[in-house]
C-alpha cells in the first residue's frame, strides 16, 4: 500500500488532553482493566515464553513502551527492544540495521518503510498487520511566537518566514521533502535554511533551541513539554499513514511474535494508543500475520 492523504472522511489522530484530577487514578485503573483482560486473552492461545526481539519506529514508540509491560505481564514472554527511524540511511534507521544482518522477529515501522523490507527479502510476505495510523504536526520551543500553519497559504508563509526548520530523516521528512515543500514551492528555501534530523528525535532539536520551527509525526512531538504543539498539517497537504506490524524473515519466535501482533492490533488496547496521538486500527484490519 501507498501513504495516502487525508479525506474529509477520514479519521484523525486523537491528540492527548491535558490531564484532569483523578486522571492519573482513572489511567491506573484502566491499565489494570486491560491487563486482566489481555491475560484471559492470551491464555486462550498459549505460547510457551520466548525471548522477542522488537524494532519499532518512532510514531509506535509511546504506545509501545505502555504497551510491552502488560504484553509481558501477560504472556510470560520477554521483548527485547530496539528503536531506529522507518527509512533513510543513519546507522540505527531500522532497513540499515537489517541490511547489515541484526536479528530481529517483529519490526514496526511506516507502511511504505514495511514494503520496502518485504521487497528487500527481510520481511516475510503477506505478513503486514496495520496498528495505527499516524498524521504529521509541527512544533515550536514553548513560549515563542507561535505561527499560523492552519492552511496551505499559512503554513507556505511560515515555512518562508521560519529562520530554521527542522524534519524527521524518516516517513514524515519525507513527506515534507519530496511532496509539501515542492508543491509549496518552498523547496529551494528549505535547502538553506531547513535540516534532516538523524538519530534523534526533531522535538529534542526544537526544545533546546537548535531549529525554531520542527516537523514530525504528531505522537513524536506531544510529549515534549518543553514544547508548544501548533497542530496538524493542513489537510491538502497532510499524510495520513499507516504504521504496520511484519514478521522478519528467519525469526525463531514466530509464534510469539504473532501473539504480539493481535495484542497490539486488538481492541482492548485502543484506549492507549489513542491517548498516544494516533488514531487505532484495532481489529478492523486483520492481516495473515494476526490470523
Amino acid at each position: 500500500m501507498t501513504p495516502h492523504t487525508a479525506s474529509p472522511t477520514s479519521p484523525a489522530p486523537v491528540l492527548a488532553r491535558p490531564r484532569a484530577p483523578g486522571t492519573r487514578k482513572r489511567t491506573r485503573t484502566r491499565l489494570l482493566a486491560i491487563g486482566l483482560a489481555c491475560v484471559g486473552w492470551l491464555a486462550a492461545t498459549p505460547v510457551l515464553a520466548a525471548e522477542l526481539r522488537v524494532i519499532t519506529s518512532g510514531a509506535f514508540t509511546e504506545a509501545y513502551k505502555q504497551l510491552i509491560p502488560l504484553f509481558e505481564a501477560a504472556s510470560g514472554h520477554t521483548v527485547v527492544s530496539a528503536f531506529g527511524a522507518s527509512s533513510g540511511n543513519a546507522p540505527d534507521a531500522i532497513p540499515v540495521r537489517l541490511a547489515r544482518g541484526e536479528a530481529f522477529d517483529l519490526v514496526i515501522l511506516s507502511e511504505t518503510g514495511l514494503a520496502a523490507l518485504e521487497q528487500a527479502g527481510h520481511v516475510q510476505p503477506g505478513s503486514r498487520q496495520d496498528l495505527a495510523r499516524s498524521a504529521i504536526g509541527a512544533a515550536v520551543r514553548k513560549g515563542s511566537p507561535r505561527p499560523d500553519i492552519s492552511t496551505v497559504a499559512a503554513l507556505r508563509q511560515t515555512l518562508l518566514d521560519a529562520k530554521s526548520v527542522a524534519w524527521s530523516a524518516s516517513a514524515s521528512g519525507t513527506w515534507l521533502t519530496g511532496t509539501v515543500f515542492p508543491q509549496l514551492g518552498v523547496a529551494e528555501q528549505m535547502q538553506r535554511t531547513g535540516r534532516k534530523i538523524l538519530s534523534e528525535r526533531v522535538g529534542a532539536v526544537v526544545a533546546r533551541g537548535d531549529a525554531e520551527l520542527g516537523f514530525q509525526q504528531i505522537s513524536e512531538l506531544i510529549y515534549f513539554k518543553e514544547l508548544d504543539f501548533l497542530g496538524p498539517l493542513p489537510e491538502e497537504v497532510q499524510q495520513s499513514l499507516f504504521f504496520s506490524s511484519g514478521l522478519v524473515r528467519g525469526s525463531t519466535e514466530s509464534d510469539a511474535a504473532r501473539q504480539l501482533v493481535r495484542f497490539l492490533a486488538s481492541p482492548a488496547v485502543a484506549p492507549i494508543v489513542r491517548s498516544t496521538g494516533l488514531d487505532p486500527v484495532g481489529a478492523a484490519r486483520p492481516a495473515s500475520a494476526a490470523r
